[in-house]
């Protein structure tokens, strides 16, 4: 079979045939790649959760957590993001961020996410139903989400969407201007952390900006380029990857109307609704991989592997591997239990916003098939032209209120 896991394949779908090929017959798959240096793909869930839990010998601070290798320019400015740190570094930042992002801290932002959810999904109710779901539902609840933490005023909320495109969308023409986008976009949103960072110095508020900038632990506490880089992760991962989740939450459930149904007439079932959401999770995860680069020559499944080369371990091969999830391709809302790698395979890059995400996800989907109980595609769904992010840029979608 021929192997093709860069961007131009997962625009087209989710290469399942390969993927499940590569973990029957190569779980340690050397890959070429134009022009660049090539990687081994890994894909197997149980070597995907060792290597990420083994920060010695696969470094993300090394290189940077994409397959290509980037400029000097941009590996400086990556360098300062959680994603692209080790231990010990990346434990003390994230210590000093981390208290942001409590189970207690979560729960508290319950009404507001639901009241948010509300007003979207009455927002689709005055339109009839007819809408482009990611641009008029999925981005909204993120994004006013992460921009209500931080702080960042209503009128700028449209800067922040654009800038966060640019950053994880420079593989996709939709979303680029040049090959430097990404690049151009990430110092933008620096400088425009920056002037928050100042106000709050000057005006603290009860929200995360305030926090990590009085953040402090041992007497150690956050430089400004250390918050701008968070800054920009929230507006990354806190924005792009869950407005991605709820478009394939959506996307899986018009594809399966009997689940879409069960869920509808179950609207109170917390248990079902728990299930569920981790299988929107599973099934549509938001990341497709994550890359690392070993540290010493080393060995995974016989494949020698040299200190240098890139690993990228592949989280939709990962969750759908048939050793751990039975009948991985079936859609299953009670799936029970669902030890998915969506948020990464544990270790400490495991996602800090992760229970904020489950949150959004419940709630807007809940609020939608409240008011409608039953979908349909109205146009052809589009995806993102990316080997990293498994994003959906167009899905035309019909709510009916009548069953």
């Amino acid at each position: 079979m021929r192997i093709n896991l860069l961007e131009d394949t997962w625009e087209q779908a989710v290469p399942h045939d390969q993927l499940a090929y590569l973990r029957r017959n190569a779980p340690v798959h050397w890959h070429e790649v134009p022009d660049d240096t090539g990687f081994w793909a890994v894909t197997r869930y149980h070597d995907v959760k060792a290597i990420s839990r083994d920060t010695r010998t696969w470094s993300t601070e090394i290189g940077t957590a994409f397959i290509r290798t980037q400029t000097p320019e941009f590996i400086e400015v990556a360098g300062l993001m959680l994603l692209n740190m080790d231990p010990p570094k990346q434990t003390r930042y994230r210590r000093l961020v981390s208290a942001g992002f409590t189970p207690r801290t979560i729960a508290r932002l319950k009404d507001q996410v639901r009241r948010r959810a509300e007003r979207i999904a009455d927002s689709v109710l005055d339109k009839g139903g007819e809408v482009e779901f990611v641009t008029d539902v999925a981005e909204y609840l993120p994004l006013q989400m992460i921009c209500d933490l931080v702080g960042v005023p209503e009128e700028d909320h449209a800067k922040i969407f654009e800038w966060s495109n640019r950053m994880v969308g420079f593989q996709d023409p939709d979303f680029r201007t040049t090959p430097e986008d990404g690049e151009i976009a990430a110092a933008e949103i620096f400088g425009y952390c920056d002037g928050l960072v100042d106000e709050r110095r000057k005006n603290p508020r009860d929200d995360i900006l305030t926090h990590l900038v009085q953040a402090e632990i041992d007497g150690d506490r956050l430089t400004r380029e250390e918050i701008d880089a968070f800054f920009v992760i929230l507006c990354v991962a806190g924005n792009e990857t869950t407005r991605n989740l709820i478009a394939h939450a959506m996307n899986a459930l018009i594809e399966h109307p009997g689940s879409y149904r069960e869920l509808a007439g179950h609207l109170d079932d917390e248990r079902l609704w728990h299930t569920a959401t981790e299988e929107f999770l599973r099934w549509g995860s938001s990341i497709h991989n994550f890359r690392r680069t070993a540290t010493c020559d080393t060995e995974l499944h016989g494949r020698r592997i040299a200190e240098g080369e890139k690993v990228v371990t592949f989280y939709m091969s990962a969750n759908h591997d048939e050793t751990v999830f039975a009948d991985p391709y079936t859609f299953d809302i009670r799936r029970d239990p669902n030890d998915h790698v969506t948020f990464g395979g544990g270790g400490p890059h495991f996602c800090l916003g992760a229970n904020l995400a489950r949150l959004q996800i419940t709630c807007m989907i809940r609020e939608l098939l409240r008011r409608f109980p039953a979908a349909e595609h109205a146009g052809p769904v589009r995806r993102m032209r990316s080997d990293f992010i498994n994003g959906i840029k167009h899905m035309p979608v019909r709510f009916t209120t009548a069953a």
